[in-house]
């Protein structure tokens, strides 16, 4: 089966992708996205093929921006077009960003099944628009169902690195030098780290000591140096990265995470069971990082800090209750785990699959219908 999938401008939309990828060993796959977006160097890396096909983010404002970007974007869908022809896919697969949104209006023009995704409770413009079109919608939070049209959608959960499920902690103890014997705090703020974590861990570091536990803290490369040189002299308990290489591992080592609520993360950490301390990025697209922890929080499964209110002292204090409250924290880590899906990159491929399937068919009971129009 020749599937196509497409997706990118973040790592959110491009390595969901990826995951289900990977659960479709044995069948022709072509990834399309923009040349100019991290797919044109990630996917090539991952191993699969990458095709480009022009697409520009649209402006909420009317102006000459927005007209050169709906320009771009009608001479991206033309090329999707001679693009899909020319390689005649089963099926297409859309995890969000602008620059899926052509390829996946050809091929709902051309009548190829498809499949959209996504990954936050509340969608984003693109898929909104993309899921009328679309034979299927699948889901990341059964919350987000409201948005769709009834009888397209189903809950997969987002697609995760399938290495989560093998996740060794053994690995990360040994990469950043922990004590299996002591509990182990992980703040992160994603690859590019959060200066908000940043500047609450540094305030906190001095009292961190006296809870009986050891911090990895992931800065982001970006921020690294910077917040190296104001951490002074590190305490030993204090493991300071720009980045963790193996972060399955971390997770699967950690006792308790601070992070932000971006989809990718919340669907790591839950496939981990891991309980969080959540401080959504507030100028995300819709607020929709708020909305994704909220979802956590209400499962018991988070904790919900809002990013004005959090520093030093309010990470001492809500790591310090979580850890004073061993049956809180056992019922938070429960929560996490009945969240997660660590098996969504199958079942949305499986879904993507059934759908090119369902539409195989249907185009064969269309073929074979009696043809009445100039009957004689």
């Amino acid at each position: 089966m020749r599937v196509v999938l497409t997706g990118g401008g973040t790592g959110g939309h491009i390595y969901p992708a990826l995951s289900v990828a990977r659960c479709l060993e044995g069948h022709e796959l072509l990834y399309v996205g923009t040349a100019e977006g991290p797919e044109a160097t990630i996917v090539p890396r991952a191993g699969l093929t990458f095709q480009s096909v022009p697409s520009r983010k649209l402006s909420r404002r009317l102006g000459p921006a927005t007209v050169a970007a709906l320009a771009v974007s009608a001479w991206g869908v033309l090329r999707a077009m001679g693009l899909l022809r020319a390689w005649k896919p089963d099926v297409v697969l859309g995890t969000g960003g602008y620059a899926s949104a052509g390829i996946m209006f050809a091929a709902a023009v051309l009548r190829i099944p498809t499949v959209v995704h996504e990954a936050n409770v509340a969608p984003g413009r693109v898929n909104r628009l993309l899921a009328s079109l679309c034979d299927r919608v699948a889901l990341t939070y059964p919350a987000s169902a409201r948005y769709f049209p009834a009888g397209k959608t189903v809950v997969t959960g987002l697609p995760v690195r399938p290495e989560l499920a093998h996740a060794d902690p053994a690995r990360a103890i040994r990469e950043c030098g922990l004590d299996p014997k002591v509990p182990t705090l992980v703040v992160s703020g994603g690859s590019g780290g959060a200066q908000t974590l940043n500047r609450a861990v540094l305030e906190a570091l001095p009292q961190l000591g006296a809870l009986g536990l050891q911090v990895v803290h992931q800065t982001g490369k970006t921020h690294y140096d910077e917040t190296r040189a104001a951490a002074g002299e590190l305490p030993s308990f204090y493991h300071l990265m720009p980045y963790v290489e193996d972060m399955p591992a971390l997770l699967a080592a950690a006792s308790l995470i601070v992070c932000r609520a971006g989809s990718s993360t919340l669907a790591e950490v839950t496939a981990v069971g891991l309980p969080a301390i959540t401080v959504p990025y507030p100028f995300a697209v819709a607020d929709h990082q708020t909305s994704n922890a909220q979802a956590l929080a209400d499962a018991g499964a988070a904790v919900l800090v809002k990013d004005a209110e959090f520093n030093g002292e309010r990470l001492l204090r809500e790591v310090s209750v979580l850890l004073a409250d061993p049956e809180r924290l056992a019922a938070m880590r429960a929560a996490s785990r009945a969240q997660g899906q660590p098996d969504a990159a199958r079942r949305v491929a499986d879904l993507l699959l059934n759908t090119a399937r369902r539409g195989s068919r249907r185009a064969a009971t269309q073929l074979d219908e009696p043809r009445t129009s100039g009957a004689r």
